[in-house]
Order: C-alpha cells, then structure tokens, then sequence
C-alpha cells in the first residue's frame, strides 16, 4: 500500500475536556432550575445538556483511542473509533429529540405556571457556557467528524437555550405558557435534523461506501489517460476516517513490463489520484494478460 503524506489539521483533545467540564455545570444548574421552576423546557434542555456531556466524553476516548498506533492484532489502529462515537453521537441527539417531544405534547395537554425569571437566567447561563464550548471546538469541527458530532450537540444546545431564553420572556412578559412546549418541540425538531444528517454521513463511511464526492467512471478514464495502463478494474474506495481515503484495484498493464518500470506507472497513477480525487492510501496490484474480471466493480 502507498501511502501520501499530506498536512494534517491537529485536533486538540483538551478543547473537549473543557467542554465537558463547562456542560457538566450547566447541566447541575439547569435540572435544579428547572425543578423549582417547573420549565419542561428548562429540564429538557438540561436532558439534551447531560447527552451533551456523555456524547463529549465518548469524542473525548474515541479521540484518544484513534491516536494509538496500529499494532499485529489491530493493523488500522483504532482510526475507525471516532467515526464510530459519530454515529453513537447522532443517535442519541434522534432518541433525545423523540423524548423531548413526546413530554412537550404531554405538557400541551396539562399545562401549568412556570417560574419564568429562573429559567431566564438559566437560559442565559446556557446561551454562555455552551457558546464559549463552540468556540474551542468549531475549528476541529471542519476537519474531523467525531468532533463534528460532538460540536453540533454544544452548537444545538446553545440554539435550545436560546429558544427556551425567548419562552422565557414571553412567559413573563405574556403569561404565553404554552409556549414553553412549542419552544420544545422546534428544538427537537431541529435535533432530529441535524442529527439524521450526521447519522447518514457517519454511517456511509462506517458501511465503506464510496465517498458521494468521488465518481468512479471518471475516476477510471482520468487513470486510463497515463501510457501503460490498459484498464483499471476491481476498485474499492472507502474512507477508513475523515483524513485517510482509500483505494484498493488491479491495474491490468498494456506492456509486460518490469516491476522498476511499473512503480513509475504507478507513481503516475499515484499522482492522478491524490491531485485530482483526493485519494491519499492507494493499494494497486499488477496485472498482465490475466484471467480474472474485469469489471469496476467485481462482487467478491
């Protein structure tokens, strides 16, 4: 296998430490609050908080678990863990939407008084702490999905705090009580969203399916252009995390030629792939004249 090396962006795993140490606070603070205030809001903000914390710890030891190095037994490592807490990640942020909606229509049907000043502030509490966590993550966000799923669950918290925030208010200001479980049901709704999206990007690379940006066709004719390759054939491409993209295939050679001469046919191949499709872990094995099929994609 050929490996290319490229410029990593360096995901920092204490930025989810302090994440988890800031959502483990205001998670305390916003299931007191909401008990004396009553808020179902409140408490499900809370709840989607703590799946917060747990979402952010699981990032945190898959994060540390991807950077162990490969071993006999564990030939990848452990690369494939945080796509793995992704998934896990998107799940919960589904399960607890489909919560938050079934208590909200409950509440519609047996409404009562809310202690609106606490959960204004709380609110408050909520919109700072969860938007500073953002912040130390946003960056890692763009380059890896792990902390991806665990960015989104701070960035749709601090969405759900702003909502309960204006519940808050028009509660006080209204007396507008049912609007604390309309405030609910559309953070809910936005949590199954998100967390669908992610759910299904997650699991296409855990399933190895090809990347939605790579086109095989076009792939094979841009190969079939360098001089010496009769037919690319046999191609597996799958993400094995976000920075590692792979492809496996046999090159059926034109010439029988020499393996000095292929590994500059294949430096070509290399080069093609890597610029042009990004593919930066490429396994190809040589062929000449052999009997076997020939088809892009063969069903082993």
């Amino acid at each position: 296998m050929s490996e290319i090396h490229i410029h990593k962006h360096e995901v920092k795993g204490s930025n989810l430490m302090i994440s988890i140490v800031l959502n483990l606070l205001i998670t305390i603070a916003q299931i007191v609050g909401g008990i004396i205030s009553g808020s179902l809001a409140l408490i499900s903000d809370a709840l989607h908080n703590f799946s917060d914390v747990l979402s952010l710890v699981f990032s945190y030891i898959a994060h540390k678990l991807s950077r162990r190095k490969a071993s006999i037994n564990n030939t990848f490592g452990y690369k494939r863990a945080e796509l793995i807490a992704a998934f896990v990640n998107a799940s919960t942020l589904v399960i607890v939407a489909l919560i938050l909606i079934y208590g909200a229509v409950e509440r519609f049907v047996n409404p009562h008084p809310i202690e609106s000043g606490l959960v204004i502030w709380l609110a408050l509490l909520g919109i700072i702490v969860n938007g500073v966590s953002v912040i130390f993550l946003r960056k890692d966000a763009e380059h890896n999905l792990n902390m991806k799923s665990a960015y989104l669950h701070l960035l749709t918290d601090m969405m759900a705090s702003v909502a309960v925030l204006v519940g808050g208010l028009l509660m006080k200001f209204y007396d507008w009580f049912w609007v604390d479980s309309l405030m609910t049901i559309i953070i809910a709704v936005y949590l199954i969203v998100v967390g669908v999206q992610l759910l299904v990007e997650s699991t296409k690379m855990l399933m190895l399916f090809t990347p939605d940006f790579i086109d095989i066709k076009e792939l094979v004719r841009e190969v079939h252009k360098i001089p010496g390759v009769k037919k690319l054939h046999h191609i597996h491409v799958w993400h094995l995390n976000d920075e590692e993209l792979h492809l496996e295939a046999h090159l059926d050679c034109s010439e029988d030629i020499r393996m000095s001469e292929f590994n500059e046919l294949l430096h070509e191949v290399e080069q093609v792939l890597f610029h042009q499709f990004n593919i930066n872990h490429i396994n190809i094995q040589p062929e000449f004249k052999k009997e076997d099929p020939k088809h892009f994609i063969v069903q082993d």
